[in-house]
């Protein structure tokens, strides 16, 4: 497990809400198997019973390794790939009639915002932006 010994209490809180939403996500996603399959297919996301599961090990696997803080740059790294992919695929605000704008725009600019806050994590698990003996 990577871990600092400063702030380590927070940085755990900061995991754990980070990956709740995934944790939920991909047992959702579990639960309603067919229903997410036919909305992949509604998003046109090709092969859908290949990238179905795959996302599901993504967020559920990803979630549980955030929390434990196991190769964090990694799995952080991926995490903000997938949000900001989700993004661009599932909430693509500039496409969404006037009903669903707001809406979309909202989960857009939340996932990139998370994609953020693993920039952060990413930083913190490297120690940080480290000072020269000029600064």
């Amino acid at each position: 497990m990577t871990t600092t010994n400063n702030s380590s209490g927070w940085t755990l809180a900061a995991r754990v809400l980070m990956a709740a939403i995934f944790l939920v996500a991909g047992v959702r996603k579990l639960m309603a198997y067919g229903a997410t399959l036919g909305y992949f297919a509604k998003l046109g996301i090709p092969l859908g019973d290949v990238v179905l599961p795959l996302t599901i090990a993504l967020e559920i696997g990803g979630g549980l390794l955030l929390i434990a803080g196991w190769r964090l740059q990694w799995v952080a790294s991926a995490l903000a790939l997938f949000t900001l992919a989700t993004a661009f695929t599932a909430h693509a605000f500039w496409s969404a009639d006037a009903a669903q704008f707001a809406g979309q725009l909202n989960n857009f600019l939340k996932n990139v915002a998370m994609a953020g806050g693993f920039l952060l994590l990413i930083v913190q698990a490297t120690g940080g932006e480290r000072k020269t003996a000029s600064t």
